[in-house]
C-alpha cells in the first residue's frame, strides 16, 4: 500500500495561504500521479519539485511540507504526511496558467490576464486580489509550464522568478502530479477540478505539436 501511495497517489499538507481560497492552511490533499504530464490542462492544480526553479525561496509561500524528490523518498514523504511530520523539502502547489508555447500577458486594458491573446476570467482568485500586481509578458518554452497561486498578493510563484534561470517556468519533468481532492478536514472534502473559464483558450502551435489538443 505504501508503494501504491508513493507512485500512484500521495498526500500533502498545505502550510500557507498562497492558494486561498481554493486551498486553505491545514488542508490535506491527495495528488494523482497517473497519466504523466500529457494530461495537463490550464487551470489544473499541480504539485511540483521546485529545486530547479523555486529553490532559492524554499519554504516560502506555496511550499509543501511532505514532498520528496525520488521514488523511495516520496514513499517516506507520504508516510510522514500521514503522521503530520513536516519534511524540509522543496515541493510546491500552484495553478497551471500557461502550457508549453502559450503567450501569457498581464494585464490587458481591462486588467485581465490574457493567454494567446484571449482575456480570461479567473473565478478562483482570492477576493480583492488583482490578476497580478507585477506586469509580465512571457512565452512558455517547450517542456515547461507557467504557474501562479490563487492568492496572488501572497504567492511567490513564476512571477517571482522572472529574473532567475528558466524565467520562473517549471519543468514538466519536475511535476509530481495533479491535486485531485481535499480529504481533510471533513468540512472541506471535495474534488479539485480545472475551472471551465480556461477551456476556451486556443492551443498554441507548440502545445498542438508536442502534447496534443485533446485537453485544451
Amino acid at each position: 500500500m505504501m508503494l501504491v501511495r508513493g507512485f500512484v497517489v500521495q498526500s500533502f499538507y498545505i502550510p500557507s495561504g498562497s492558494m486561498e481560497p481554493t486551498l486553505e492552511p491545514a488542508d490535506r490533499i491527495l495528488v494523482s500521479k497517473i497519466g504523466g504530464v500529457s494530461w495537463l490542462q490550464r487551470g489544473d492544480l499541480v504539485v511540483f519539485d521546485g529545486t530547479h526553479t523555486f529553490a532559492d525561496r524554499a519554504a516560502g509561500p506555496g511550499y509543501l511540507d511532505a514532498g520528496q524528490s525520488s521514488g523511495v523518498r516520496r514513499v517516506l514523504g507520504s508516510m510522514a504526511s500521514k503522521l503530520s511530520i513536516h519534511l524540509n523539502e522543496s515541493d510546491y502547489v500552484k495553478r497551471v496558467v500557461g502550457l508549453p508555447g502559450d503567450h501569457v500577458v498581464c494585464c490587458d486594458v481591462s486588467g485581465l490576464l490574457t493567454i494567446n491573446g484571449v482575456p480570461v476570467q479567473e473565478p478562483y482568485l482570492y477576493p480583492g486580489d488583482r490578476p497580478s500586481d507585477v506586469t509580465f509578458d512571457v512565452t512558455v518554452p517547450a517542456e515547461r509550464v507557467w504557474v501562479m497561486g490563487d492568492h496572488r498578493s501572497e504567492s511567490a510563484d513564476s512571477r517571482a522568478h522572472l529574473g532567475d534561470p528558466g524565467g520562473g517556468m517549471v519543468r514538466l519533468d519536475d511535476v509530481i502530479g495533479r491535486a485531485a481532492m481535499i480529504y481533510w478536514p471533513p468540512s472541506r472534502v471535495g474534488t479539485l477540478d480545472a475551472p471551465g473559464s480556461l477551456e476556451g483558450v486556443p492551443a498554441s502551435a507548440v502545445r498542438a505539436g508536442t502534447m496534443g489538443e485533446s485537453h485544451t
